[in-house]
């Protein structure tokens, strides 16, 4: 048996800003994890390179049932604070679009940065660590029984993330240690995730797979201007994965495949230019040959812009710009970035991350209900809320 004053359950992001906070305060700390490695996720994000934040960190740029919440903890630790860690360890990085950071080397970079602050701040880690159970002795004392060993505390923090991308070891742990407590739970689902299609347009368009497209895409609650990518299972790319977050089952989305330019008029001015072109040579300049194919009935494309009448333009330009299908699922949490959903913001204090009916139970990151969009938000939202339950617990 061992005595600590904090255990911290999950070495990902959020727990390993918890875990360097808490032992700069002279904490004892003790870091448990199920999995072989510490940082799973952080090595695998960014394709190796780790999106590690955002340029432009806003509320706005977060998903929950309690919009608000999110907004304390991204203001006391912000994309400058961990910007300065990065400098304190000379980590070179790059900023692509829509101030996404990442690193110029290896997302390894980071990893080893928190390995190295845990390490000043005297944090222990153990993985390969299974926690069969969690017994509340009283008020600021908790048990935790492992299968290596008994640990008694006086805080638990609960950084387990959520259930996206099961092969690295994500598990329904941290929402099983909420129920447990009786904390509410709100639905969860997969989030920033490619969109299968229904089985006919999945054989209507697997043709297309492989053609990316910078487009609008939009649904009744949001819509982002990047690529999205034809697979040969439905849609992906950065818009579709934004869309994703906020798409249910059943709704529509609606493309437009040229969001920088207007259809009937750029096909109106060639028509009054005399352009000598086939309506299908026009549109293949703008966009890929089998596209264009797909999308116009062939008769339309056979047609000379000289002959097209202001009906056809303006029916050529809905399939370009309004093109609309339902999907028909999400590939789920295999390939999902995020777990919306989660933990209920409205019972956890958006300033310490500690339960209210439970003094001493913490959660933190993914495992809360905020969810961030792509690009670096959620793991601003790791920093920041690993960052404000360390000055605590």
């Amino acid at each position: 048996m061992i005595k600590t004053d904090v255990v911290i359950i999950g070495a990902g992001a959020s727990g390993l800003m918890c875990a360097i906070e808490a032992g700069k305060r002279g904490r004892r700390v003790v870091l448990l994890d199920s999995a072989n490695k510490a940082g799973k996720k952080i090595l695998m994000s960014g394709g190796g390179r780790c999106n590690f934040t955002n340029y432009a960190i806003e509320a706005d740029h977060y998903i929950s049932q309690n919009p608000h919440f999110c907004k304390s903890a991204l203001s006391r630790y912000t994309q400058w604070d961990f910007l300065s860690l990065i400098d304190k360890y000379k980590i070179p990085f790059h900023e692509r679009s829509h101030g996404q950071l990442f690193c110029d080397k290896s997302a390894k970079d980071i990893l080893n940065m928190l390995l190295a602050e845990c390490d000043k701040s005297q944090v222990s880690i153990q993985l390969d660590c299974k926690i069969q159970e969690i017994t509340h002795k009283s008020e600021n004392e908790f048990q935790l029984t492992t299968d290596k060993e008994t640990v008694h505390c006086s805080s638990i923090v609960v950084a387990t993330g959520g259930l996206s991308i099961p092969k690295i070891g994500a598990t329904a742990f941290g929402y099983q240690v909420a129920e447990q407590f009786n904390i509410n739970i709100m639905p969860i689902s997969a989030g920033l995730v490619p969109l299968t299609l229904q089985p006919e347009d999945k054989l209507k368009y697997s043709s297309l797979s492989g053609i990316a497209v910078r487009c609008l895409v939009s649904n009744e609650k949001q819509s982002f201007k990047e690529n999205i990518l034809f697979t040969h299972r439905g849609l992906s790319g950065p818009a579709i994965l934004q869309i994703s977050s906020y798409w249910k089952p059943g709704e529509n989305i609606i493309i437009n495949f040229l969001p920088d330019k207007d259809v009937i008029q750029s096909l109106k001015e060639k028509r009054k230019n005399k352009v000598k072109l086939q309506v299908k040579n026009i549109l293949s300049e703008w966009l890929p040959k089998r596209l264009v194919e797909m999308l116009i009935d062939s008769h339309l494309l056979a047609l000379s812009i000289q002959d097209i009448s202001n009906k056809q333009i303006d029916k050529i330009a809905k399939h370009i710009e309004q093109w609309t299908i339902k999907p028909n699922a999400t590939e789920g949490y295999r390939t999902a970035e995020v777990t919306l959903g989660g933990v209920d913001c409205s019972v956890i204090s958006s300033k310490t991350m500690q339960c209210y009916s439970v003094p001493g139970l913490y959660f933190i990151g993914e495992v809360l209900d905020v969810t961030g969009w792509l690009g670096g938000y959620n793991f601003q939202w790791a920093w920041s809320s690993g960052w404000c339950a360390g000055q605590y617990v």
